[in-house]
């Protein structure tokens, strides 16, 4: 079996480690814009990633299902033809105790004696039901931004749902 380097961190049970005031080597956000395409358009139609079950989504893991859905929908349908959010933000830093795995290796490291970890990521903590991205669309796009956030989900390691809801 392949190894997932994102399960480990899919769940949480410790409280979230966020101040950055604390942390010597805060990792940076990854996502350069939480917002895309034409953010001034009137679209009747909203269509959301939410997510089903609370867990923490890597923000490696936000930033490819935001390349996805932009890439799509900027081939499919115009840049000018809808507005893209990602919804959530990556507060929590991830950390890890790097073992080392070699001869030897028993002598230079303490094992689990103060295992606070180094900084190696970032993550966004969710709840269940939260969307975690937004999609802005006309009503004759909705299949195409559809299949972008379907095509998404695969990038997000919870289980997701896509909910569309029509302007009044």
């Amino acid at each position: 079996m392949p190894l997932r380097p994102g399960k480990c961190y899919r769940h949480f049970g410790t409280p979230p480690y966020t101040r950055l005031e604390y942390i010597k080597s805060n990792p940076p956000v990854l996502i350069p814009k939480f917002d895309l395409g034409n953010a001034k358009g009137s679209f009747n139609t909203t269509l959301k990633l939410m997510v089903l079950k609370p867990g923490q989504i890597r923000a490696n893991a936000l930033e490819a299902a935001r390349q996805h859905v932009n890439k799509y929908l900027s081939a499919k349908v115009g840049d000018a033809n809808y507005f893209l959010r990602i919804a959530v933000y990556p507060h929590h830093i991830l950390r890890e105790n790097k073992m080392m795995a070699m001869a030897g290796a028993d002598r230079l490291q303490d094992g689990m004696r103060l295992s606070f970890g180094t900084p190696v990521g970032r993550a966004a903590r969710v709840e269940t039901n939260q969307p975690i991205i937004i999609v802005k669309i006309d009503a004759k796009n909705v299949e195409h931004a559809k299949e972008a956030l379907r095509r998404a989900a695969s990038k997000i390691p919870l289980p997701t749902r896509i909910v569309v809801e029509q302007a009044s």
